[in-house]
């Protein structure tokens, strides 16, 4: 039987499956490994099932010269904290969980388009602190969203999720910005220049991968393209967007507002964002409920069953 590291605490269901098939070491806790745990991973494990935050860089794979492990099985559609390509010279393949994070993702990207267009944070912090004084006709005005225009940076199968919420719930016009063409089964306009999309929509939502490809993908640039009663949402990876860049931005109205999931130096938050009425913050909620924190680890355990009986993994990066 193969010994297999999980790295964070993941829901009961998923472990108790993983020990049918595995030898299972578990590390019951939220905190993410040391360099010195990944390396030791490497070398005492046949696999391993990572996840955001377990930093597995170049100089971990270089570290450990003839690694036991031979698969990462991360949990997660994200895997820009794995070197794939160290992983892979190292002999160690790399899977993800794509597919079991879409819905969830695009739900919450439409509750931060809407929180951050509507002011729904602001509102619910003016009545938890007792500030409110009652209803009147200029109280907290926001942008109405139905009938907007809605702009996609990335029209992956969360983006496209993302467009069939908008589009058909709440009537927005969608273009979207996508690195190749991309062609989709409802009313979009595929907008060429990412600066060109900004200019052209009332909100827009990052739905890219992470990497070093998209690093900084918006930035002064594109914020000073966005209207003035534009808003950003970002549920991709925080360094897709420059942080400092959207302060400024926010900071000197060119744009009305964010809402963020993800944050570039997560998990420290600016103060400079946390002092912002004008911007909805969420502690990377993205995926966070309980079935489908469940079929992420059940997809993980597939690629790892596959791999332990000698099959093609399902799911490699």
């Amino acid at each position: 039987m193969l010994k297999l590291l999980i790295t964070r605490n993941l829901p009961d269901t998923v472990v108790d499956r993983a020990r049918q098939h595995f030898d299972v070491t578990y590390r019951d806790s939220p905190n993410v490994m040391t360099r010195e745990d990944m390396q030791q991973s490497l070398s005492d494990f046949d696999v391993v099932l990572p996840t955001l935050g377990d930093i597995y860089d170049a100089d971990v794979f270089a570290a450990v010269t003839d690694p036991r492990c031979k698969l990462l099985a991360n949990f997660g559609v994200g895997y820009n904290h794995i070197d794939v390509a160290a992983a892979n010279r190292a002999g160690i393949k790399v899977t993800n969980t794509p597919g079991a994070v879409t819905d969830a993702t695009a739900d919450i990207a439409m509750m931060l388009m809407l929180m951050t267009c509507r002011r729904a944070g602001q509102g619910e912090r003016l009545v938890r602190d007792g500030g409110w004084g009652g209803w009147h006709p200029t109280q907290l005005l926001g942008l109405h969203m139905s009938g907007k225009t809605l702009g996609i940076v990335g029209m992956g199968r969360i983006g496209y999720a993302i467009a069939q919420r908008a589009h058909f719930g709440f009537g927005m016009s969608i273009k979207y910005y996508n690195r190749s063409d991309k062609a989709v089964d409802l009313p979009a306009e595929q907008i060429k220049s990412l600066d060109d999309l900004a200019r052209q929509v009332d909100v827009m939502v990052i739905a890219v991968p992470g990497g070093a490809d998209t690093k900084h993908l918006i930035n002064a640039d594109t914020l000073r393209a966005m209207q003035p009663h534009a808003h950003l949402v970002n549920i991709a990876r925080g360094d897709v967007v420059h942080e400092a860049d959207l302060i400024e931005a926010l900071e000197t109205r060119k744009i009305a507002g964010a809402g963020l999931d993800v944050y570039e130096f997560e998990p420290r938050v600016p103060s400079a964002l946390l002092q912002m009425e004008n911007v909805t913050l969420l502690p990377h909620l993205g995926t966070a409920a309980m079935e489908v924190r469940e079929d992420m680890g059940m997809m993980a355990v597939d690629n790892l069953v596959a791999f332990a009986n000698g099959q093609a993994v399902p799911n490699p990066v």
